[in-house]
């Protein structure tokens, strides 16, 4: 994928940005294999970005392949962030080849590239041993809806799909699902509802009640189902070593 030449073809950004609860969910599920210097894959319109970053991050580098939205982030970087964010129009191929960090974030963006595997495989050159890759994705191919296929989604995963995509060098940290209740929302919406694009009153509802009934729910039932799945890999200190 030619990052000139890419322009994202979503409209969900805002209307999923105001899902504070839904992001405060996985944020913490994330915040504890961040690190000090952070790459953040597709990094959109910045909700992430605002989401994580904070006063302990030493560099953060936000690296968006849509021109535009990359010129976005470039104006919210220069208003302060808590720590120094560097917004950068490109793609994991157009990193320096030295370039090393603590953590690599894809947060619902892996589903948007075709070749997910060669992906994870090329990134994870560029995570320093003992550091993570972290991804987050929608959840269960028979939940994937004309909404999906309408914001570029190439696919949703389950746990072996997604454990499959494994990095040599790489070793499984956690992979859980998240928002059990937020599942049975979209499985009732995808046989009977049948909409193609969430309404801002949807996504409000979900976040409102859902996602906090979802937050004690999960835990009970052993993070076994979920609309959501993360994964966290740790690169094996050895890798470089046996690299080299």
């Amino acid at each position: 994928m030619s990052d000139s030449a890419f322009a994202y073809s979503g409209s969900e950004l805002e209307v999923f940005a105001a899902a504070a609860n839904w992001r405060s969910y996985w944020g913490d599920q994330v915040r504890p294999f961040l690190g000090r210097r952070v790459l953040e894959v597709g990094a959109g319109i910045g909700s992430v970005t605002r989401t994580l970053c904070h006063a302990g991050v030493e560099r953060w580098v936000a690296l968006e392949p849509d021109a535009g939205m990359a010129g976005h982030l470039a104006g919210i970087a220069a208003d302060g962030f808590p720590a120094p964010v560097t917004a950068r129009h490109g793609t994991v191929e157009s990193l320096d080849a030295a370039e090393r960090f603590d953590s690599v974030l894809y947060i619902d963006v892996l589903e948007h590239i075709e070749d997910d595997g060669a992906e994870l495989r090329r990134v994870a050159a560029h995570v320093e041993p003992g550091g993570h890759i972290v991804v987050l994705s929608p959840a269960h191919q028979f939940l994937y809806t004309p909404f999906d296929a309408a914001i570029g989604h190439h696919r949703r995963y389950d746990r072996a799909s997604l454990r499959r995509l494994e990095p040599d060098g790489c070793s499984l940290v956690t992979m859980r699902y998240l928002d059990s209740v937020g599942m049975l929302a979209s499985l009732g919406n995808r046989l009977l509802l049948k909409s193609a694009h969430p309404k801002p009153a949807q996504i409000a509802l979900w976040d409102r009640f859902m996602v906090p009934l979802s937050r004690h729910l999960d835990p009970l039932l052993g993070y076994r189902c979920g609309k959501s799945l993360i994964a966290v890999w740790r690169k094996d200190r050895a890798a470089d070593g046996a690299a080299g």
